[in-house]
C-alpha cells in the first residue's frame, strides 16, 4: 500500500510541476511522470518496488491510452495524399528499423528493435496537440496520420511476428480479428443509435453512468478477444476506441463532450499516470549505469529513431508546408514510447532480449518524449497562428 500512496502523490505532483515549469518551458506532463517514477524506483530512492497490483493498474492505463488514441483518429487524416504518404513513410521505417536490428542482433530480437524504431506515440502526441489547439489544423492532421499509422502498424507487426505462431497462421488469426472487428464497425455505422444516445444522455449525471460502463465493456471485450486470439491486447484497445467513436458519431455534441470528459477523467486522471509513473519505476537504470557503453547507446538510439522514423514521417507533411513545418512533423513522428515499452516488455518476458537492451530503447523513447515535441514547438515558432487560421482541405488528389 505505501507504493500506491507514493504513486498517487506523484500523480498529483506531476501536473503541478508541469504547470510551474510551463511558465518558462512547455514540457509534456508524462516527462515528469516518468522522471518521478525513476526517482522513487529501485534504481534510486527505492520508495516504490515492482508490485503485481500496480502492474495490473498500469496495464489498464496503457490500454486506456490506446483506447483514447483510437477515439481521436480523424478519418480525413488517413485519406488521400496524407494517408498514403503516412503509410509509405511507415513502411520505409519498419524496413529500415529491422535492417538495423539485423545488423546488431538476429531473429526475433531484430524484429523487436525494428518495431520499436518504427513506432510513433500517438497517445502521447494527442494530448499535446489538443492542449495546443492543433488537432484540426493541417499540421495536426498530418501528425495524427503519422501517429495513427505509427501505432497501428507496429501493433499489427507485433501480432504477426511476436505472437508465438508462424507468420502465416498469425496473419490468418489477425484476419479473423479484423473480420469480427469489421462486423462490429459495420453494426455501429448502419444500425440507428438514437436510443443508445438518449440513454447515455439520461444517465450522464446519475449513478448509472451508462456511457462509462459501456466504454469499459467494449474495451474489455475487444481486449479479451485479442488475448484469446493471442494477438496484442493493445490492438483490441485501439480498435475499441474507433468503435466507440463510431457509436457516438451522431450523438448531440454536448453529450459527446460530456462523455469524452468522463472518459478522459478516468484515463488521464487515474490510470494513464500510473502507467507512465510505473514505467519509470521499472526502468532498469542500474543496467545502464553498470555499463557506460549502454548508457552511451541511449542518445545514439535517439538519433537513429529520428532518422528511421522521423525522416520518413516528413512525407506526410501538409501540401505546401514550409521547411520548418516539415521538420516539426519529423520531430513529432519520431516521438515514441508506449509501443517501445510494450514491445520490449514482450522481448524481456519471452527472454528474446535482455533487460539492459530494453532499457536502452525505453531510455531513447523517454528522451524523444522529452525533447522532440519541445523542439517541434520551437521550430514552428510563429507558424502556429497561421496554421490555425488555415482551413483543412480534402487532399484526396
Amino acid at each position: 500500500m505505501p507504493s500506491l500512496l507514493v504513486i498517487s502523490a506523484l500523480a498529483v505532483l506531476a501536473p503541478l510541476a508541469a504547470r510551474g515549469i510551463g511558465r518558462v518551458l512547455r514540457v509534456p506532463i508524462i516527462v515528469f511522470e516518468l522522471i518521478l517514477g525513476i526517482l522513487v524506483g529501485p534504481s534510486l530512492l527505492g520508495w516504490v518496488q515492482p508490485w503485481a497490483f500496480i502492474e495490473a493498474l498500469s496495464d489498464f492505463g496503457l490500454a486506456l491510452l490506446f483506447f483514447v488514441a483510437g477515439t481521436e483518429i480523424q478519418a480525413s487524416a488517413l485519406r488521400g495524399r496524407t494517408g498514403r504518404r503516412a503509410w509509405i513513410g511507415w513502411l520505409i521505417s519498419i524496413v529500415a528499423g529491422i535492417a538495423i536490428g539485423l545488423i546488431l542482433l538476429s531473429g526475433e530480437a531484430a524484429v523487436i528493435v525494428g518495431i520499436a524504431l518504427a513506432s510513433t506515440a500517438l497517445g502521447t502526441l494527442i494530448p499535446i496537440l489538443r492542449d495546443a489547439g492543433e488537432l484540426r489544423t493541417p499540421f495536426g492532421q498530418s501528425v495524427s496520420a503519422v501517429g495513427t499509422v505509427g501505432e497501428f502498424g507496429p501493433l499489427v507487426a507485433i501480432s504477426v511476428f511476436l505472437g508465438g505462431r508462424n507468420p502465416g497462421l498469425a496473419t490468418l488469426v489477425l484476419l479473423l480479428f479484423a473480420v469480427i472487428a469489421g462486423l462490429a464497425v459495420w453494426w455501429a455505422m448502419k444500425v440507428p443509435q438514437g436510443r443508445l444516445h438518449a440513454f447515455v444522455d439520461a444517465t450522464l449525471h446519475t449513478s448509472g453512468q451508462f456511457a462509462v460502463r459501456l466504454v469499459l465493456l467494449i474495451l474489455a471485450a475487444l481486449a479479451v478477444l485479442s488475448i484469446a486470439l493471442e494477438i496484442d491486447m493493445l490492438l483490441g484497445a485501439f480498435t475499441a476506441g474507433i468503435l466507440w467513436k463510431l457509436l457516438m458519431r451522431e450523438a448531440d455534441e454536448r453529450t459527446r463532450e460530456a462523455v469524452d470528459s468522463k472518459i478522459e477523467a478516468v484515463a488521464f486522471g487515474f490510470l494513464v499516470p500510473i502507467f507512465f509513473i510505473y514505467t519509470g519505476v521499472t526502468f532498469d537504470l542500474e543496467a545502464l549505469i553498470a555499463e557506460p557503453v549502454l548508457l552511451l547507446f541511449v542518445p545514439v538510439t535517439l538519433v537513429v529513431l529520428l532518422v528511421v522514423r522521423g525522416l520518413p514521417s516528413m512525407l506526410a507533411a501538409p501540401a505546401g508546408a514550409s521547411g520548418r513545418e516539415r521538420v516539426a512533423v519529423m520531430l513529432m513522428g519520431a516521438t515514441a514510447l508506449p509501443i517501445i515499452v510494450a514491445v520490449t516488455a514482450i522481448g524481456v518476458s519471452e527472454e528474446i532480449i535482455p533487460s539492459s537492451h530494453a532499457a536502452v530503447l525505453v531510455g531513447a523513447g523517454m528522451l524523444s518524449v522529452l525533447l522532440f515535441p519541445l523542439l517541434a514547438t520551437a521550430v514552428r515558432g510563429t507558424g502556429l497562428k497561421r496554421d490555425r487560421s488555415r482551413p483543412i482541405e480534402d487532399d484526396a488528389a
